[in-house]
């Protein structure tokens, strides 16, 4: 990085945290700080759904994912419109008319205070985490590729975050998010330009996505039925219908957005706004990657896109073979230049498939690579994700990118990674201080309310920072948030349904099936029996039928 890229982020940081804090610095009422003046127009609640799901996870993850494994991953998202008009036509007006300031207000009113106090804990532990992570995946990777400070960047990001959500609250959030995603958008869109303007000459957008598409990366659709297939259509249909209800619908990280509305058609248009919008954005985002996929085919790719293999393996009794991997690359990107000449000269069937099997030999040296990297980490005793898809993109940045726009995009990943995390601490504040403070202890004024709710905000700030701090990165990190969540969701969803639809149902019945079906599906996690997305469809239906189990067995349950 050059002074111009230092320059173009810290100028776009720091504009962002100070706008955001001086737009909202006279937010003192409940209303204002946690209900965001419910004063948002449509697009102002659309932009704030987007920014509060794209954290820095999904720019730095969602490239690497398409760069290794191609477009499918988009499939995730195809239940996403889908509950976007189920909450528009169920939810939304449930907690207009309720006017409550938190989700699980609601479930007070239909229930006791024992199920609020349930739901907001299971919010509250599953978010939690997710806001270290979100805190943790830009700092690990940016550490590891700049030579940043791991712990220094936890605390920066923390901090930044800290400042204007606590000094605005939920209005502090949304105006902020508006200028992120433009910031989002507008990096993206550049990197794409100069990643495209960045091949051979002779390649030419067409022929692009047709190496792409001969090297398996644009194959969308995939229809099995096999549960061993994380991303298929069905997958993200079912699976990821009730993923997107719980977290749209149930986490107040996602209610609170909405719930700031002028109206309730306000309200509904951002979210049918998120729903046609998210789709292609991710569907452009994996582009990008596959994009980055197509360049490297041009251009030598390390042999680890983690900067820290080297390092790694040097010194070890691997090193020689690594060594001789690492020339093995060599001749097979050498190989794969020359069929590519060949084939721009005379086309054929022979060609593509040689250039398909050369793609093949190198994915399957670089695993190899993968494995002795694992073998070197665990005869040093440390910890090492040899898994590189977090880097992949990062690193192009760093390496191909011109002076200016590699600030720029730095500037996209922690401007994500802020959106987010102040979205997360905000719901996390006012659900603490609403669910379970006030509920025990209630505050005597607007005045002092708001600042229990800023204390508690402050304090998950801290705690999630010190999560960022002792994490350890995982397999991807896009995947890892999405877990977490499915671990907990569906459960969540199920409670808020039979809070709909099933009135005769006890609150002690459902009490029970929470508590039961949550342990359940943090087993089958545990046990791996099926894909983690299926988990959303489990928990909602284990609760729903294990409370109706119950209540029919204790038809006297008036608890």
């Amino acid at each position: 990085m050059v002074l111009v890229d230092w320059i173009v982020l810290a100028g776009t940081l720091v504009f962002i945290v100070s706008y955001g804090a001086w737009r909202t610095r006279k937010t003192s009422s409940v209303k204002d700080y946690i209900g965001g003046g419910q004063q948002a127009s449509w697009w102002t609640i659309g932009l704030s759904v987007m920014a509060t799901q794209a954290s820095a996870i999904t720019f730095l993850s969602t490239p690497g994912q398409a760069f290794h494994d191609g477009m499918g991953f988009v499939q995730f998202y195809f239940g996403l419109p889908v509950a976007m008009v189920i909450i528009c036509a169920v939810f939304i007006p449930i907690y207009s008319r309720l006017k409550v300031f938190t989700a699980y207000e609601f479930l007070e009113k239909r229930f006791d205070i024992r199920v609020r106090k349930l739901t907001a804990s299971l919010f509250l532990i599953q978010r939690g985490l997710s806001a270290g992570i979100t805190i943790f995946a830009p700092s690990i990777i940016l550490s590891a590729v700049l030579g940043w400070n791991l712990t220094a960047l936890n605390i920066l990001i923390g901090c930044l975050v800290i400042i204007y959500t606590v000094s605005g609250g939920t209005k502090a959030v949304s105006v902020t998010q508006k200028q992120q995603m433009a910031v989002i958008f507008t990096g993206m869109i550049l990197a794409l330009f100069f990643i495209i303007r960045a091949l051979p000459e002779s390649i030419s957008f067409s022929d692009a996505i047709e190496i792409a598409s001969a090297s398996g990366k644009m194959e969308i659709l995939n229809f099995s039925f096999d549960l061993n297939n994380r991303y298929t259509v069905w997958t993200g249909l079912i699976g990821g219908t009730f993923l997107a209800l719980s977290y749209f619908g149930t986490d107040q990280s996602q209610v609170q957005r909405y719930l700031s509305g002028k109206s309730v058609q306000e309200m509904r248009l951002g979210m049918l706004f998120n729903g046609l919008l998210k789709v292609p954005m991710q569907f452009f985002i994996l582009f990008v990657g596959v994009m980055v996929f197509v360049f490297y085919q041009f251009n030598r790719a390390p042999m680890h896109f983690n900067p820290l293999s080297e390092q790694l393996i040097e010194n070890t009794q691997y090193e020689s073979d690594y060594q001789t991997l690492k020339e093995i690359s060599k001749q097979n990107f050498e190989n794969r230049i020359n069929l590519y000449s060949e084939y721009e000269q005379s086309p054929s069937d022979d060609l593509r498939n040689n250039i398909v099997a050369n793609q093949t030999a190198d994915r399957t040296n670089r695993d190899a690579a993968r494995v002795l990297l694992e073998q070197a980490a665990a005869s040093k005793n440390t910890s090492f994700e040899s898994n590189d898809k977090d880097y992949v993109f990062i690193h192009f940045i760093l390496n191909n990118l011109p002076r200016g726009l590699i600030g720029l995009l730095l500037a996209v990943i922690l401007s994500a990674a802020m959106s987010s995390t102040a979205s997360e601490l905000n719901a996390l504040g006012a659900t603490t201080a609403l669910d379970l403070y006030n509920t025990s202890y209630p505050a005597d004024s607007d005045r002092k309310l708001v600042k229990t709710t800023k204390l508690f905000t402050i304090g998950w700030g801290i705690l999630a920072i010190g999560v960022a701090c002792m994490a350890y990165l995982a397999d991807n990190l896009i995947q890892l948030v999405n877990i977490i969540g499915s671990i907990f969701y569906g459960n969540v969803l199920g409670i808020f349904l039979l809070a709909f639809f099933i009135k005769w149902v006890g609150s002690r019945s459902v009490l029970l099936a929470a508590i039961i079906t949550q342990l359940i599906v943090i087993v089958v996690f545990r046990m791996d029996w099926m894909p983690y997305l299926w988990l959303n469809l489990l928990g909602c239906g284990l609760v729903i039928c294990m409370a109706l189990f119950i209540e029919a067995m204790l038809p006297d349950n008036k608890a």
